[in-house]
């Protein structure tokens, strides 16, 4: 199976071919989030980290998809959640709700978590687990629940 790297690579040629603008200019966009990524760590980003950079770029869209509908501009949001479904397109699967429960109830028991206190133990575990198939939110969210938060 390709890198996210060579996928974005071949589907930004293809979007090129096909004169799909927005779908190239959001890979476009991408590409360079995840250029900024390994100039910052100066290497290049791992699998993970460029998850990671892909679920903050759909944070920032759903964002700013709200504010626009918001300050009455529904042709931005509108491109905001265009934008949205391409970016998410990278990720692989989300977790359904109860796939997310039970793999939090499996982290609960293998970090002996309790209470509240000992929920930053389980979200180390599950986040690295997780990673690109549920948002941070998602996850803490179901951590919460079990803890009894």
């Amino acid at each position: 199976m390709p890198g996210m790297r060579e996928r974005l690579a071949e589907d930004m040629k293809a979007a090129m071919r096909g004169k799909e603008e927005l779908r190239l200019a959001t890979i476009r966009m991408i590409r360079a989030e995840i250029l900024n990524k390994d100039k910052e760590h100066g290497k290049e980003a791992a699998e993970e980290d460029i998850l990671k950079v892909l679920q903050s770029m759909i944070k920032r869209r759903e964002e700013a998809a709200g504010q626009f509908a918001k300050g009455g501009r529904p042709e931005l949001a509108a491109k905001e959640r265009d934008e949205l479904r391409i970016v998410q397109s990278y990720l692989p699967a989300q977790l359904g709700d109860e796939e997310l429960r039970e793999a939090a109830r499996a982290a609960v028991a293998e970090a002996g978590a309790a209470t509240l206190k000992d929920m930053g133990k389980v979200m180390g575990v599950l986040s690295k687990r997780l990673a690109g198939r549920a948002a941070g939110a998602r996850i803490s969210q179901a951590v919460k629940e079990l803890l009894g938060g």
